[in-house]
């Protein structure tokens, strides 16, 4: 259906767009495929190393605690806000040169794409980290001191208490991080990733025509925004469970 509307000697931007859509379909499929793989793996690991770091920044040094775990904690908490410091206040695009780079001067064989990951994971981790303590921060202290009133340990009451309700409330804002990894692996064509950016780049050289080649993947990246914030709506919503209770309230209220 679409072939009727592509011509093989393309004369405007719109049809030097379906032009290069349809040669090249395979390239930008290619460069979908890895941008998507590199996005939902970085945020992933990513939000699983910031709700390591998150807790770790929340953990609390008490007066009765043992000088050596004093001291540890301590020193790991220097280190997680450093590593967040360095990754918040660094582009994405200069982490990606030194980690692939300084990592291959080690004499380490990696490929791009596992340099890729890995700068995506750290970035995520940093930004996370900072989300996951101020949803920690948002749980009510007065949960944490009943569950020591009832005998649980710290660690129990961050785990099955604390923990699962700022879960919930930093899904928004991981779904946001999702969406910007899924924007910012375009940066990491500069250390040879085949992502979509690098596909636009590499047809726009062939014809020499790359504000249409690169339409055609900014129309790709909206689909792909729009939709995926689409599903995290849906799913905050669910997630918020229904408001019947309201409704019991008011029903209370008239009687």
């Amino acid at each position: 259906m679409l072939s009727m509307f592509i011509k093989s000697d393309p004369q405007n931007p719109v049809e030097w767009m379906l032009f290069l859509a349809d040669k090249y379909s395979g390239m930008f499929w290619e460069g979908t495929k890895l941008t998507l793989f590199i996005a939902v793996l970085g945020t992933i690991l990513g939000f699983v190393l910031g709700y390591v770091i998150g807790v770790i920044q929340d953990a609390k040094i008490s007066p009765g605690d043992h000088l050596i775990k004093k001291v540890l904690l301590r020193l790991v908490k220097i280190l997680a806000a450093v590593y967040v410091e360095i990754f918040r206040d660094t582009p994405m695009i200069v982490q990606a040169m030194i980690i692939y780079f300084g990592i291959r001067e080690a004499n380490i064989d990696i490929t791009p794409v596992s340099a890729g990951v890995l700068v995506t994971v750290l970035n995520t981790g940093a930004y996370m980290a900072e989300t996951v303590r101020a949803g920690i921060g948002s749980i009510d202290l007065g949960q944490r001191e009943g569950a020591w009133a009832m005998g649980m340990s710290p660690m129990k009451t961050m785990i099955y208490i604390v923990l699962p309700q700022a879960f919930k409330n930093i899904i928004p804002e991981m779904a946001n991080t999702f969406l910007t990894n899924l924007k910012m692996t375009s940066v990491l064509n500069v250390i040879a990733v085949q992502e979509l950016f690098m596909a636009a780049k590499t047809v726009g050289g062939n014809y020499y025509k790359y504000f249409e080649s690169y339409l055609v993947i900014a129309v790709i990246y909206f689909v792909l925004c729009f939709f995926f914030n689409k599903v995290f709506i849906f799913l905050e919503k669910k997630m918020q469970g229904k408001s019947d209770y309201a409704l019991a309230v008011e029903y209370m209220d008239n009687d």
